[in-house]
């Protein structure tokens, strides 16, 4: 998500650093570039107009530096401003309650609301708690059955329905059920539509007055694009919502749906689906978004990961191997492979300075991370051990050797060939500390 946006704004703000000065041509000529950026993003009109006013307003007051050119102006300037509109800061999920903190997961069909769930309630069982899961959805068998086998694989249990129980009887009876196993917290999966509707609304609402729910929490699919934000509306409108949780942010969405949808409902963005496991859900950092939104990168995110990912060990000899410009194409599927079990290899990629923009991603012609990296290691296995350790040595005659071997063309060689040459040298100077707080290597 966001790769469009984020190489449009990325370019928009090279082209502008080639200026010295920033004139009152080059304010207008930028701005009508980020609108028509936002606007190809599925951002809604109204949000565009605020965005670039609020730009214009900035860049008219600010005083520019000799140290500080203008590029780096209106990027900090869209950077705040993008921020602000997403939420400023990150909104926790409320579950301090003197009974067992309920959450209502709403959406529909098609928008991962069931995976979601399970999920959501993973990451609070990271977090210590000990979640219950209630099946509600009894429109849709699969749903249950898929439920149970989500909650098999993060030990997490679930109740489902009984037969001939209506909707408000299964989150009744699920809710005594997670009371006597001494959960610390419920999550509700509930049944949704192709479109919304009065029936929907309606058990919604019974299900809403019997759990009670600290949190009212939207699915919503962020392929969606503007649609997303009538839906948001009509849920917020008629049950009432405390959150938004956006899916499928590693596919090919635009991206627009997260601003969008903030602005208009004035709901929290609270979490992203970022692949299909269930560790796949990150928290949402307003500030982070903005800056992947500019191609900026998320380090923040990264370093998460990275820590998640390396031990204290692995992190010595990585860090050792990186200083000493040891790092060579055998590390870097090493690496690659380790980092992947972690969640989705493309969500990683936008993290990175430099690669997030979508022209920039290693093979970009095929979006999905796995897949790249099963190219990826085609053409590094079809590599001679040398040519792994001094890829430098790689010449022409090798590079359509090494794209026959591995099925690709000569010109993915020289992608990754180039794209691990700049991910080196910026990983080098994150391990000598170079740029503050970004060392994942500490």
């Amino acid at each position: 998500m966001f790769e469009s946006v984020s190489t449009k704004l990325n370019d928009i703000f090279v082209k502008l650093g080639k200026r010295g000065v920033l004139s009152e041509k080059d304010i207008d000529t930028v701005l009508r570039e980020i609108r028509i950026a936002l606007l190809e993003a599925d951002v809604g009109f109204k949000v565009v107009k605020q965005i670039t006013e609020d730009i214009k307003e900035k860049c008219n007051s600010v005083e520019l530096q000799a140290s500080v050119t203008p590029s780096q102006v209106i990027l900090k300037i869209t950077s705040e401003i993008l921020t602000s509109i997403l939420g400023s800061d990150v909104s926790e999920l409320q579950l301090e309650t003197e009974s067992i903190p309920v959450i209502l997961l709403v959406g529909l069909n098609g928008s991962g609301k069931t995976t979601t769930t399970a999920k959501l309630a993973g990451h609070l069982r990271n977090n210590g708690h000990s979640p219950v899961l209630i099946a509600a959805d009894i429109h849709r068998p699969a749903a249950v059955e898929q439920l149970n086998i989500l909650g098999k694989s993060i030990e997490t249990p679930v109740y489902s329905p009984k037969n001939g129980e209506s909707a408000t009887e299964v989150v009744n009876d699920g809710i005594q059920y997670a009371t006597k196993n001494q959960a610390t917290c419920i999550l509700i999966d509930t049944a949704g539509r192709f479109q919304i509707d009065e029936e929907l609304m309606k058990e919604l609402k019974e299900i809403h007055v019997v759990a009670n729910p600290v949190e009212t929490l939207l699915v919503l699919d962020s392929m969606a694009g503007q649609d997303s934000v009538n839906v948001a509306k009509s849920f917020a409108s008629n049950i009432g919502l405390t959150g938004v949780i956006l899916t499928k942010v590693d596919g090919d969405a635009r991206g627009g749906a997260a601003l969008s949808v903030v602005y208009t409902t004035g709901v929290p963005l609270k979490f992203l689906g970022t692949g299909e496991k269930t560790g796949d859900l990150e928290i949402f950092h307003p500030d982070r978004i903005a800056s992947r939104i500019l191609g900026m990168g998320d380090i923040a995110g990264l370093t998460e990961i990275a820590n998640k990912s390396f031990n204290e060990n692995d992190a010595k000899k990585l860090e050792k191997k990186i200083k000493g410009d040891d790092f060579d194409l055998n590390d870097l599927i090493a690496q690659m492979n380790q980092i992947r079990r972690m969640g989705s290899l493309t969500g990683l990629i936008e993290k990175i300075p430099g690669l997030s923009s979508k022209k920039n991603m290693p093979l970009s012609s095929d979006n999905d991370g796995e897949k790249n990296l099963g190219k990826i290691e085609s053409i590094v296995n079809s590599m001679t051990e040398i040519e792994r350790r001094k890829p430098g040595i790689i010449d022409g005659s090798r590079r359509r050797r090494i794209a026959k071997g591995s099925g690709t063309k000569p010109n993915d060689v020289n992608k990754l060939l180039n794209q691990f040459s700049q991910m080196k040298k910026m990983m080098k100077r994150m391990s000598k500390g170079n740029l503050k707080g970004m060392s994942m290597f500490r």
